[in-house]
């Protein structure tokens, strides 16, 4: 046995890629050599809505949020079963470029071959999450953590109809900092169904409702032109088309087709990466495509299950501790995907 053959049977029960992959990953290094030397990207931009007395973000990136009290993050519209073990420490994640295409093009076959649901008009999606977000007090910042249960209507992308019930959990300090005597005062509480409120103000080619995103391109060329829609090519259309991703698996359920195709154009975008050992919010160990916001110094991850590639949740992990204000690896939101299901109605809240 030579050398060649040891390494032809190295990870032998990985797949080869097929020619679609190759081309992707083609296109992928192409884009990567174009933009060297192009400035890093920034964040996202964000849609906004109100809960009853706060202001909250209902985002595109991972700073989702719908939140009783400040932000509180929701999740995704793909379900996941199944728990795992978590690494005993963050020195634990190994960060491993090449394999992001692989991840991606696996994810999209789990989506392509997944029993998927299928709502009508006048009916809501339905999901549950486990979440952790930063809250700033007067006397320090900590991270809440809250299980949530959101009902959106599944046509239109006013929030009016909307209702969210959000009970808190034990908070945990904010990485590097004590954890203030208010925050944990504020946990067990919570838990009543509350109405959402708010217009959504985004473009067409934004909107995240199901009846908008069942019409999206089912292939990979026409979900990347997609996620690149009004862009003006410059250096921070890939962070903005990352950040796309996430508001497209965030409050928010696409056909498995649609779903296929979006993993598959997330697998093209320059800069992405893979990180492996990482757990979402529910304590679940995943491996996630990544990609690092080196102007706000944190690394913004989308987890999937690493045996069925099922779509897990978020995170946004500190990368530079200068430029994020907290220590490298600590871990500032997070969400993780319960369940999603259909309803023919939200619940009744008094207004």
């Amino acid at each position: 046995m030579n050398e060649m053959t040891r390494l032809n049977r190295l990870r032998s029960e990985v797949p080869r890629p097929g020619a679609p992959e190759l081309r992707a990953e083609e296109r992928r290094l192409l884009s990567e050599i174009a933009a060297l030397g192009t400035a890093p990207p920034a964040r996202p931009g964000r849609r906004t809505g109100r809960l009853p007395g706060r202001q909250v973000s209902l985002r595109a990136n991972l700073r989702t949020s719908i939140a009783l009290g400040a932000a509180a993050m929701a999740v995704t519209g793909v379900a996941v079963v199944g728990a795992r073990s978590l690494p005993s420490s963050e020195s634990a994640v190994q960060v491993a470029p090449v394999a992001v295409v692989e991840v991606l093009r696996r994810a999209a076959d789990t989506a392509s071959r997944q029993d998927e649901l299928h709502p009508r008009p006048g009916q809501f999606l339905v999901y549950e999450s486990q979440a952790m977000f930063p809250v700033k007090l007067e006397e320090g910042r900590y991270l809440d953590r809250s299980m949530i249960k959101l009902w959106l209507p599944v046509e239109g992308s006013s929030l009016d109809e909307g209702v969210v019930s959000v009970k808190h959990l034990e908070p945990e300090p904010y990485p590097g900092e004590p954890l203030p005597a208010e925050a944990r005062r504020r946990a067990g509480g919570g838990g009543e169904p509350s109405k959402l409120e708010g217009i959504d103000i985004r473009p067409d080619h934004l909107r995240t409702d199901y009846a908008h995103l069942s019409r999206l391109p089912t292939d990979l060329a026409g979900m990347r032109e997609h996620l690149y829609t009004g862009l003006s090519g410059g250096p921070l259309d890939h962070y903005e088309a990352w950040g796309r991703v996430g508001s497209m698996i965030t409050q928010a359920y696409l056909p498995a087709a649609q779903r296929a195709a979006l993993f598959e154009a997330t697998g093209t975008i320059p800069g992405v990466e893979t990180v492996d050992g990482v757990k979402d919010a529910a304590g679940r160990t995943g491996v996630a495509a990544a990609m690092a916001n080196r102007e706000g110094g944190v690394r913004h991850e989308y987890i999937f299950d690493p045996a069925t590639y099922l779509y897990l949740g978020e995170r946004v992990v500190v990368v530079d501790a200068a430029r994020a204000g907290a220590p490298v690896g600590g871990v500032l939101t997070s969400t993780a995907l319960l369940k999603v299901e259909v309803a023919d109605h939200a619940p009744k809240v008094a207004r």
